[in-house]
């Protein structure tokens, strides 16, 4: 009954407009409570020192330093200069003006790690540059928002930070590298709706027109900004620096590429810069703490053993549940951001995990294209929030461009399935 409680009452807080964060404390602080009625109080102390336990973790030191990079990058001017060097290399044309959108965005997804700076990065620019060229305002929030959602799978990536805290045997090196191939894949995917529509529906009329900017001079205004992955990824894999180490390295170069090369970062935008990346990290490492006393409550009310029996008696099979559990995780992504989706469900979902034997890196990348599926899905996907923000446009409006979009993404999660070396490859290669 108190298990029944536990998701009730976070349930109910979430529709009556609580916090996600604040939803998951306390529901697991009241079942804890309830749970340890003789000494209540008693039990209640297990609440601080599992909201402490949930932070204190060494990879978790990153996530501040990439949002922060993220934001960094997003006033350097550095996603300008890759968009015109894109265009110099593929030209004008109908469709290319998504093309490039949804390639400077895998781009840089290898730098920021969030998926809404992404789409607020490349948004800024590529929006107005799409409307110019004459696309519809909700067809550029579409690809721009889909395109972000590239970014939880390109390393650096918060979501694979958090699921490495999570899983004991997938180690960050190891999910970087496994995130790679179906991250570049993915954004291909999308390509392909992207242009197809474009040309289907005469847009871009308007963009042939358009100067064509000198690729060399371009190439050279690009440089920093493309040296960027290759010190932060290269440097993980030279063991030159740590996955965190990474993320500190990473703010030092942007700051220098924006204050000292492309001097679009004065002394007086640090502040809102810190601020705003401060508090960003403050509400994912908030919901990360609290997360930590609802599966403290999961764990000791003796949830988790029973769902799995229940799950893996089903009837239904390895490849059934596993069906099963891509329906359910695309559904709540609907609603929910990724670093609450991992948080929730991964404890409970690892019993299933190693009932079956599956390889915990292989399913974390899995989990993570489900996650990037949900994060532009409507009614509530956070990067296509944020890109139809900059659109001025009303997310119903994009459905009919984002369906297409969205199927050409489940069909990577799906060869993903069927051939678990397109994410294994390559970290075995690297020796993770």
């Amino acid at each position: 009954m108190i298990a029944t409680l536990l998701f009730v009452a976070f349930v109910v807080m979430m529709l009556v407009g609580v916090p996600i964060g604040a939803a998951l404390g306390l529901a697991g602080a009241a079942c804890i409570a309830l749970a340890n009625s003789d000494a209540q109080w008693l039990g209640l102390l297990a609440v601080p020192q599992n909201f402490y336990a949930g932070l204190g973790k060494y990879p978790l030191l990153a996530i501040p330093m990439f949002v922060l990079v993220g934001s960094i990058f997003d006033r350097s001017g550095v996603a300008l200069r890759l968009v015109n060097f894109a265009v110099a290399i593929v030209g004008r044309g109908p469709g290319m003006l998504p093309l490039v959108a949804i390639a400077v965005a895998m781009f840089l997804g290898g730098i920021s790690g969030s998926g809404p700076a992404n789409a607020a990065a490349v948004g800024a620019v590529m929006i107005a540059a799409m409307s110019r060229a004459g696309y519809p305002a909700a067809f550029s929030a579409s690809v721009v928002g889909a395109a972000a959602a590239t970014d939880i799978l390109i390393p650096p990536s918060v979501a694979f930070i958090v699921y490495s805290v999570l899983v004991p045997g997938a180690s960050v090196p190891a999910l970087f590298a496994a995130g790679m191939i179906p991250g570049v894949m993915a954004g291909l995917a999308l390509m392909i709706p992207a242009v197809l529509l474009a040309r289907k529906h005469k847009m871009g009329a308007l963009e042939a027109t358009l100067p064509r900017p000198p690729f060399w001079k371009s190439f050279r205004e690009a440089t920093w900004g493309l040296a960027a992955p290759v010190l932060i990824l290269g440097g993980m894999r030279a063991g030159w620096f740590t996955p965190t180490e990474a993320a500190v390295v990473a703010v030092f170069y942007g700051l220098f590429v924006g204050m000292c090369i492309h001097r679009t970062i004065k002394v007086r935008d640090l502040f809102v810069i810190l601020r705003e990346s401060g508090e960003l990290s403050a509400v994912i490492l908030l919901v990360v703490s609290l997360a930590g006393i609802f599966a403290y409550s999961l764990s000791t009310l003796g949830v988790i053993d029973p769902v799995t029996r229940a799950i893996v008696n089903s009837g239904l099979g390895e490849y059934g549940i596993l069906a099963l559990l891509i329906l359910l995780l695309i559904t709540v992504g609907m609603f929910l951001d990724g670093v609450s989706i991992f948080l929730i469900f991964v404890p409970l979902l690892l019993p299933i995990v190693q009932y079956y034997k599956w390889d915990p890196v292989w399913f974390g990348v899995i989990l993570t294209l489900k996650v990037a599926l949900g994060q532009f899905t409507p009614p509530l996907a956070v990067n296509l929030m944020v890109s139809c923000r900059i659109a001025k446009v009303r997310m119903e409006e994009t459905v009919r461009w984002v369906g297409w979009m969205l199927f050409s993404m489940f069909v990577v999660m799906v060869l993903v399935i069927i051939f678990p070396e397109l994410a294994l490859w390559l970290p075995r290669k690297l020796g993770y």
